[in-house]
């Protein structure tokens, strides 16, 4: 863009930035952020009764991040590319220990929902990658928020001795108008799929928020073609490239979350039922954690076959790992190594898909715009693990046994929302096969000074 103010670093001033240090502290903010969206998932059978609460209500202490994070996202994108990305870094990461530290003092439904509002906020810090399950649960609850909130904290000091301002601004207005309008209709469609089961999905409430969706985002899309500086440029987004990747990542963002959703719940239901594990919250936080483990060791496999083959085969190839990883665990859900095993798998599909998504971007948009347009892939994936958020309470609600005169989750109810993060997954697949081959000329994407590729990548993947 003409208003880009790219300054070349003063010759003789501060010595120029550590990259592996900033790599790193990118890389740990990451995963704090990623561990802030998964930490509560142990503990959500347990939320009705900890928060004295029905299990329909305290299911926001999930939906409630995630539509925060939808919201936040491509916001704090462009915020950074206007203002400075470390600055907008710190008010995430500020954020995420506000919200913890909400949570953590929090004793009932409505501040832990406010808490996790928060948290959601502090989305933006880097699009969702490593997702490390910190299981805490041989201490009080309460503790999951208050090592939150610590590890906010840490984030926050190592990005202020660490990370350098990136001098790439884009300058200008921020588009308020855009965003608020943005916000109301993002709220508006994923309220609606999130309650809609409770509601009724002919309710009028429910086909109110649907249609109050469409008609604030047709709206939202007149307004952004035709302001000067829209918060999210549609002309860019609407590049084969960038809307291909961006509806692949709805689809890998809903296959990813779904296995955070059932696997917790397979491994504490009770042995009685047949099919639980009667396993205790530490043990499905210690399964779930190898996932995050496998994601961080496929990171250079990753990065050799996108630079070999591109990253939209790198995305196709994770995207076919993960389908196998939930056929896998349709087959295989009676020991606790199969989930480990499963676990495993996935993450190392998630590992390639998140990996591939930031190079596909970045390659496609001026350096200016990359954290909006990272921001806003952010947003796709964000959509899809509301989606299936809400779609697999959907199911594990309609498709129940009675267990002691209480409704649990079928057996057949799990295989299907696995069958469905499968199908999402293959989704995914073909929708990548539609992104463009590579063409030489951006084969070795450009990374201009201050532009934030290598360690968001790094991070992400």
């Amino acid at each position: 863009m003409s208003d880009t103010l790219a300054q070349p670093a003063p010759a003789g001033g501060s010595a120029p930035p550590r990259t592996n240090a900033v790599v790193a502290v990118l890389a740990f903010a990451g995963i704090v952020v990623s561990l802030m969206q998964t930490l509560v998932i142990p503990i959500v059978p347990e939320l009705p009764r900890l928060l004295d609460a029905p299990a329909s209500d305290t299911a926001w202490a999930v939906t409630a991040t995630l539509l925060a994070a939808a919201v936040a996202t491509p916001v704090v994108g462009r915020l950074g590319d206007m203002f400075g990305k470390r600055r907008m870094l710190l008010v995430s990461a500020v954020m995420l220990v506000a919200g913890s530290l909400v949570c953590a003092l929090s004793d009932s439904l409505v501040p832990m929902i406010m808490g996790r509002v928060l948290q959601g906020l502090a989305s933006g810090v880097i699009p969702l990658g490593i997702s490390i399950m910190r299981d805490l649960s041989l201490y009080d609850w309460h503790m999951l928020f208050w090592a939150s909130a610590a590890l906010g904290a840490v984030a926050t000091v190592l990005v202020l001795l660490f990370v350098p301002e990136s001098r790439v601004r884009t300058g200008g207005r921020f588009d308020l108008v855009g965003g608020l309008g943005m916000a109301a209709g993002l709220v508006c469609l994923l309220l609606g799929i999130s309650k809609g089961a409770d509601w009724g999905w002919t309710s009028s409430t429910t086909l109110g928020l649907f249609a109050a969706a469409v008609v604030v985002l047709l709206a939202w899309g007149w307004w952004e073609l035709r302001v000067q500086q829209p918060l999210v440029d549609l002309r860019t987004t609407a590049r084969r490239q960038v809307l291909v990747t961006n509806l692949a990542s709805i689809a890998v963002g809903f296959a990813m979350f779904a296995m955070s959703l059932v696997l917790p719940q397979l491994l504490q239901l009770p042995e009685q039922t047949g099919y639980g594990l009667g396993r205790s919250m530490l043990v499905a936080g210690l399964v779930m954690a190898p996932s995050g483990l496998v994601m961080m060791a496929t990171a250079p496999v990753s990065a050799a076959v996108s630079k070999a083959k591109g990253p939209k085969v790198t995305l196709m190839i994770g995207a076919l790992i993960v389908a196998a990883g939930y056929g896998l665990n349709i087959l295989l859900m009676s020991e606790v190594w199969h989930f480990v095993l499963v676990s495993c798998v996935i993450g190392a599909g998630i590992g390639f898909t998140y990996g591939s998504m930031p190079a596909l971007i970045m390659s496609a948009v001026p350096a200016s715009e990359t954290a909006a347009a990272n921001s806003l892939n952010t947003l796709m994936r964000s959509i899809g693990t509301s989606s299936a958020s809400a779609i697999a309470g959907v199911l594990l609600a309609q498709m129940t046994t009675d267990f002691g005169g209480s409704a649990l989750p079928s057996e057949n109810g799990f295989k299907v929302v696995l069958a469905v993060g499968a199908g999402a997954a293959l989704l995914a697949f073909v929708v990548a096969s539609f992104i463009p081959r590579r063409r030489p000329d951006l084969a070795p994407a450009a990374v201009g000074e201050g532009t934030p590729a290598p360690a968001e990548a790094a991070a992400k993947s």
